[in-house]
């Protein structure tokens, strides 16, 4: 299929509110609470990312204000213990920073951001230079495309390079983001590769079938299920 899949360029923010090495805990608190954010990139140099302060890193210092770990729990959370007393963001942020470029994929930042378990991700160029910033929020941009838009698509790249030989006897119906095939195809067994190219179109929620084989046997719902491996 000759789709560019949609990139972290295409949803990021450019602008983004970043802080130096050496900026203080306050400072910092300040910073978040003016933009309205809980992560920070901490920059040196010319704009290299190497690192990101967040609100976790600076909850430490309240958890830890009315008690001093024992022995054993400060070597257990000696990261922890050590940023409670931390003063300035080089000693706060977490660091290597995770990071994407603009040429990642959605889906690229999506899983690093699953796996991770991180809300926001900086997104650096080649030398690691800040360039803006992509959030879960803005990953989830790609499902406000118009159904139009993306039963235009699936026909396009899905139906008549897939179907050619019966692409004019199926119908494409896209509601809410839930596309539907339906009609008559030669070979049911390219229904699970169908159900995988649709799915891969950016913006689409799921997708359903109502085909007939060469027999006239429809697969329905409940069938098309079945068959069908998710991801």
């Amino acid at each position: 299929m000759e789709h560019t899949p949609c990139t972290v360029s295409d949803v990021m923010t450019q602008t983004v509110v970043a802080v130096g090495q050496e900026a203080r805990f306050k400072e910092i608190v300040e910073t978040m609470e003016q933009w309205k954010v809980s992560a920070l990139p901490v920059l040196a140099g010319e704009g290299r990312v190497i690192g990101v302060v967040s609100e976790a890193d600076l909850l430490l210092k309240e958890e830890f204000r009315e008690s001093v770990p024992d022995r054993m729990e400060q070597l257990r959370r000696s990261d922890q213990v050590r940023k409670a007393g931390a003063l300035t963001a080089g000693e706060l942020m977490t660091q290597p920073a995770l990071t994407v470029h603009a040429g990642d994929t959605v889906a690229q930042a999506a899983r690093t951001m699953a796996y991770k378990s991180v809300k926001r991700l900086p997104v650096v160029d080649a030398e690691g230079k800040l360039q803006g910033i992509v959030s879960r929020s803005d990953l989830l941009k790609v499902f406000l495309r118009r159904d139009e838009d993306l039963a235009a698509e699936v026909r396009a790249e899905v139906v008549d390079r897939l179907f050619a030989d019966s692409a004019e006897t199926l119908s494409v119906r896209v509601t809410d983001g839930v596309v539907a095939l339906s009609g008559r195809i030669r070979n049911m067994s390219l229904v699970p590769v169908a159900a995988r190219l649709v799915r891969a179109v950016e913006g689409v929620v799921d997708v359903t079938f109502g085909l007939e084989g060469p027999e006239h046997e429809p697969t329905g719902t409940s069938v098309a299920d079945r068959i069908l491996e998710r991801p």
